[in-house]
């Protein structure tokens, strides 16, 4: 991360323009002789000295420039910081089985278009305590609770598709051990958000697992990543080779249903422009623990650079005005 301490003496950049349309605008007459006629001279060629006779001048206000964001303290590297808020505990819970590369959603797929969903659910929840967890036949946690969510994104960018001896959609294991990183929370509200294509053919069963969420005090919220209106899906044709129809997904809708009355929650379509508005405010609503996040950065200083730089081109504006650029008289 770069900042600078004191962001304020930026401000103070606009001295060396400001020293150059003074000079400018000010500056003495060049010449200390006067002549009636300079005419004749006027075809003569001009020499580098006198093209670049104003050099000095442009070095030291373009030191003056430096100084200015050295002194701003221009800083990289990380700090600490400890903020408090109200939030709750969310368990995500993230399909990643084959049929969730189906491209409801083109050009992106289902998978794709599930993670951009949590991401943005993610990013508006900044007190809340978020773990992940991934399924497909099999469940397994992904990222425990955490309020770092910049670690969480990583996570979840990072989740791809299952492997196929792996494949399947179990919705119930799913929950299940969403619930099991949830249960010994001491929050007091937890959610479990599901985001899944919602056909469920793995595992146990999803209405036990959602009984069983219900014991321990936990809201489970399914989003279903699918288009209802279908999708293309490639079909091999032995006259006209590869061919694409219109598929319907396989939704069990009224599945989902269940599972959020049984809890406390309730199912959103994420083709829905407003589901994780509707989600943010049912959340928004429930009770919420106080919670203490603390976010540690170590910052190294940078000016040093800046200062050499600008004492440099000072120096080398007084060597060049007395030298190669001195006037006489």
């Amino acid at each position: 991360m770069f900042r600078f301490a004191y962001p304020w003496f930026l401000f103070a950049v606009l001295i060396g323009p400001a020293l150059l349309f003074l000079y400018y605008r000010y500056r003495p007459a060049k010449a200390k002789l006067k002549f009636s006629d300079l005419s004749p001279l006027s075809d003569l060629p001009k020499t580098a000295r006198s093209r670049f006779a104003d050099l000095p001048v442009w070095l030291f206000a373009l030191a003056l420039s430096i100084f200015a964001l050295g002194l701003a303290r221009p800083q990289y590297g990380e700090k600490r910081e400890e903020t408090s808020g109200e939030g709750v505990d969310i368990m995500i819970a993230l399909d990643t089985s084959t049929s969730m590369q189906a491209r409801d959603f083109e050009p992106k797929n289902r998978l794709e278009v599930a993670k951009q969903v949590t991401k943005d659910f993610i990013l508006k929840r900044p007190y809340d305590r978020i773990g992940l967890v991934v399924f497909s036949a099999i469940a397994f946690p992904h990222a425990p609770l955490t309020t770092d969510h910049q670690i969480l994104l990583n996570f979840v960018d990072r989740v791809t598709f299952c492997r196929k001896e792996h494949d399947g959609t179990a919705i119930g294991n799913a929950i299940a051990v969403a619930t099991d990183r949830i249960r010994n929370s001491k929050a007091k509200s937890k959610v479990v958000i599901l985001v899944t294509d919602g056909e469920n053919n793995r595992g146990m069963d999803p209405l036990s697992a959602a009984e069983l969420a219900k014991t321990f005090k936990v809201k489970v919220y399914p989003i279903g990543i699918y288009n209802p209106k279908g999708f293309l899906q490639p079909v091999d044709d032995l006259l006209f080779g590869t061919r694409y129809v219109v598929a319907m997904p396989k939704v069990d809708e009224s599945l989902m249903n269940q599972i959020a009355e049984t809890t406390g929650g309730k199912y959103f379509r994420a083709v829905d422009p407003q589901a994780l508005e509707k989600v943010f405010t049912d959340i928004d609503q429930l009770e919420k623990s106080k919670v203490e996040v603390k976010r540690y950065y170590r910052y190294s200083e940078r000016f040093f650079p800046w200062a050499i730089t600008g004492l440099v081109l000072v120096l080398l504006g007084l060597v060049l005005s007395d030298t190669y650029f001195r006037r006489i008289p």
